[in-house]
């Protein structure tokens, strides 16, 4: 420690140290109050002084335990236990039982009066074995209706499981000063006027010169300062948003609830798929009106393949394509945008929330965002389409970009587009992408190919933000939100 004629104390320190110095121990109230400071000055004050060796701050934490309001009810007419086994004189069936008193009642009582042996229960009967004496719990909710304990135990930690007796800590402390504190008042401290901020008045007048300054530490870590910035994942969002934009992309949106028309027929998913059961699918129980002009060819197209395919056989039904569901991809808007704009060039996408039925784990969720797209024009063709995906991920960051063949119901051909990670050595998949089938395209009135695609968001986030768990990105984590970096 530094020399006492190195230690440069303010006014506040010096006050505290003289309080000290006049008794043997303080409380923060009794420090405040003889050295005429704010409670809040003079702890900060004693926390300085003991950083710097001339006091210490002593805590103490005590456990004190008080009956909630539910253990206030129970501490006047006794535990639900009590009130059941004095009220019976002979074995009794659990419907009188539960005439006497309210079925949640008697649920709680039954378990303790087989814990505590007040009784047995043999068939329908509940049989009282004659011994009732007062337990530790009873004689512990006398005493809290006095006043607070501060005693543990096994029979309040069961009152607490019950939600009879509350636990909370008291934290005192005691400021008491050390011998070097000792020596540095009885060198002489003296309070002076001190100037903590320099003012235009001071300096004009050069009253600075004779003034004492308060003395600052240079040297002290100043308090970090996190500016207002947008959510990561929503900065990604932006991105890609941003990105596309810039490809000459329009923006579009739909409605979350979606008939099973545009979410499935539309995209010439047969109405017994397996995607449309209740594993998968948010199904609700209201319906919609459908669109009278694509009724037919969407119709003909599922039962007979409008002369094109074979179609999925069977009866097509209205009914199914009128119930109404959570959109399970985002690719229930752009259809529809589609089925609006049939003449070429149409250059949309849709970055929104989509919906499924999924187990909640580090890469799964129940609701997740998903970036569609489509191209239609003439001549448009499965290398652009190739194309345009690796701009996006070139521009997103990711140099290396390959696809795979795939299958998905409603495109034909089909890609999974990867992205190579070099912390992870290997490649990673990021959605699905094709060419629109002709039974898709053509009930709706579109002639020319569209190109189509759905990426994943979230997987890209987890990529960008080194993240191994999806949930985060959900999570109101303050401390994560303020130290992420801008990208």
């Amino acid at each position: 420690m530094s020399s006492i004629k190195e230690i440069i104390l303010t006014n506040s320190e010096k006050k505290v140290l003289l309080t000290l110095s006049k008794k043997s121990k303080f409380t923060p109230e009794e420090l405040a109050s003889t050295s005429s400071l704010p409670i809040e000055a003079a702890m900060q004050s004693a926390f300085l002084l003991a950083e710097k060796g001339l006091c210490e701050i002593k805590e103490t934490i005590t456990a004190i335990y008080s009956l909630t309001k539910e253990g206030e009810t129970y501490a006047h007419i006794s535990l639900p236990e009590r009130q059941i086994i004095n009220s019976l004189a002979a074995p009794i069936s659990f419907d009188e039982l539960k005439k006497r008193f309210s079925p949640p009642m008697v649920g709680i009582a039954l378990g303790w009066l087989r814990k505590k042996n007040w009784a047995r229960i043999e068939g329908d009967k509940i049989i009282p074995t004659g011994k009732a004496e007062p337990g530790e719990d009873e004689n512990i909710l006398a005493k809290l209706r006095i006043g607070p304990l501060s005693e543990p135990g096994d029979a309040v930690r069961d009152l607490i499981k019950r939600n009879l007796v509350e636990k909370t800590e008291k934290k005192t402390r005691i400021i008491t000063i050390t011998d070097s504190g000792n020596a540095l008042e009885a060198s002489g401290l003296k309070i002076e006027e001190e100037v903590a901020q320099l003012t235009p008045t001071i300096i004009t007048s050069g009253s600075w010169k004779t003034a004492r300054i308060r003395p600052y530490n240079i040297h002290t870590p100043v308090k970090p300062v996190y500016g207002a910035k947008i959510h990561p994942y929503q900065r990604l969002i932006n991105e890609m948003r941003q990105i596309f934009l810039e490809m000459g992309f329009t923006e579009i949106k739909g409605d979350i609830v979606q008939s099973s028309f545009w979410n499935f027929d539309a995209l010439f998913q047969p109405q017994d798929h397996p995607a449309r059961e209740m594993q998968d699918t948010f199904h609700l129980a209201t319906e919609c009106d459908l669109p009278e002009e694509y009724i037919a060819p969407v119709k003909e197209m599922h039962e007979k393949g409008g002369g094109i395919s074979r179609g999925w056989g069977g009866r097509w039904s209205e009914d199914v394509a009128r119930k109404q569901v959570l959109r399970t991809h985002t690719t229930a808007v752009t259809i529809k945008y589609l089925a609006d704009h049939p003449d070429p060039p149409v250059k949309a996408f849709c970055i929104d929330r989509a919906y499924r039925r999924e187990a909640i784990d580090p890469t799964h969720t129940p609701e997740f965002e998903q970036l569609e797209g489509v191209v239609m024009d003439k001549g448009v063709s499965f290398k652009n389409l190739l194309g345009c995906l690796t701009e996006f991920y070139h521009r997103m960051g990711f140099e290396e970009v390959r696809f795979r063949p795939g299958y998905f119901p409603y495109t034909e051909p089909s890609v999974e587009p990867e992205v190579y990670i070099e912390s992870r050595g290997k490649w990673v998949e990021l959605g699905g992408a094709g060419i629109f089938r002709k039974e898709v395209t053509l009930p709706l009135g579109i002639k020319y190919p569209v190109l189509a695609w759905g990426l994943g968001v979230s997987r890209v986030a987890m990529l960008r933000l080194g993240l191994k768990d999806l949930r985060v990105l959900y999570q109101s984590d303050i401390d994560w939100l303020r130290k992420s970096t801008v990208l």
